[in-house]
């Protein structure tokens, strides 16, 4: 754009003249024009800058309530990982004689600090090595578990008689029941007092078939005072279940059974305030919970269904 011209008269000449700035109004006019892009760029730079922070302070708080969604579900993976640890430690590798897996095995490689050096640099870094130490963590004791249940596959590949004598399903069908009461102390519902109750209770109406949980012999079948009509059925390897208060037994003493025969009833009979059949699971001679040995005929989910009712179980019946 063509900068504006100034002229003024000259009646000397009688002619219009042009009139050209001092220098001191040149310099004036560019002070004038630099003072103003300095404040209009000042004034766009906080307008911007400002709603540019406040966006990255947001995302940045997004971002942190991501993290920590993620760190409380890699939270609760670990907590089931160390529920199966302990399952394959305490239940799976006793019942076929194996040493638990030494503790070198399932954490190798987890002491190495170095390898989170680089978050040091960055903001967050307590909470970015925490996730990843967790993530690390959940790694190595999904590989480990994953090479004990290979160790156990082919131990129990060569045990297969003393699996089919092991107590490892469920004593009555999964949808035949709900859970009345669990295992351990509690109050008993006709003496009032504290006791402790060696099984798990399963109301059921009555006539509901029950299953013999693995192969054995029938060593006892008979009334009772307080089992009422009872079955014990032994199953060598130190291992024996108990089937009580039926209404009706199908078996007698001596005859061999196989996991999955019906062997009676659910009924009330002996102590009982409702028909249900009282389940309890031995080894050598003591009583065991019998949750822990339900792990052919259940799905995982059924599985941590009759977990969740057993512990919080709380109608007891005998």
């Amino acid at each position: 754009m063509a900068k504006k011209a100034h002229y003024t008269y000259n009646p000397a000449t009688d002619n219009y003249e042009r009139v050209y700035p001092t220098m001191k109004t040149r310099v004036m006019r560019l002070l004038h024009y630099v003072v103003w892009g300095v404040l209009m760029s000042g004034a766009l730079w906080l307008f911007f800058g400002f709603h540019n922070e406040t966006y990255i302070v947001k995302e940045n708080s997004a971002l942190k309530d991501k993290y920590k969604v993620l760190e409380s579900r890699l939270n609760d993976a670990l907590d089931v990982m160390e529920d199966i640890k302990d399952r394959d430690d305490n239940f799976y590798r006793v019942m076929m004689q194996m040493d638990p897996m030494k503790r070198s095995e399932r954490y190798a490689g987890l002491g190495n600090e170095q390898r989170y050096s680089n978050f040091q640099k960055l903001s967050d870094s307590e909470l970015l090595t925490r996730l990843s130490q967790n993530l690390d963590l959940l790694e190595r004791q999904v590989y480990a578990q994953s090479s004990s249940f290979d160790q156990l596959r082919q131990t129990a590949f060569a045990q297969r008689d003393k699996l089919r004598h092991i107590p490892s399903i469920m004593p009555i069908n999964v949808s035949d029941y709900s859970m009345s009461s669990g295992y351990g102390y509690r109050r008993d519902p006709v003496e009032g007092t504290t006791s402790f109750h060696a099984g798990l209770d399963f109301a059921a109406p009555t006539g509901t078939p029950v299953y013999a949980t693995a192969d054995g012999v029938v060593v006892a079948a008979e009334r009772t005072g307080g089992y009422g009509n009872r079955i014990d059925v032994s199953h060598g390897y130190n291992y024996v279940t108990r089937y009580a208060h039926l209404s009706k037994i199908s078996v007698q003493d001596g005859q061999n059974v196989h996991r999955g025969d019906k062997i009676g009833e659910v009924g009330s009979t002996g102590k009982s305030t409702g028909p249900h059949l009282h389940y309890e699971v031995l080894f050598k001679d003591e009583p065991q919970n019998p949750v822990n040995y339900y792990f052919l005929d259940v799905t995982p989910e059924q599985y941590q269904a009759i977990v969740e009712a057993a512990e919080n179980a709380g109608h007891i019946m005998d």
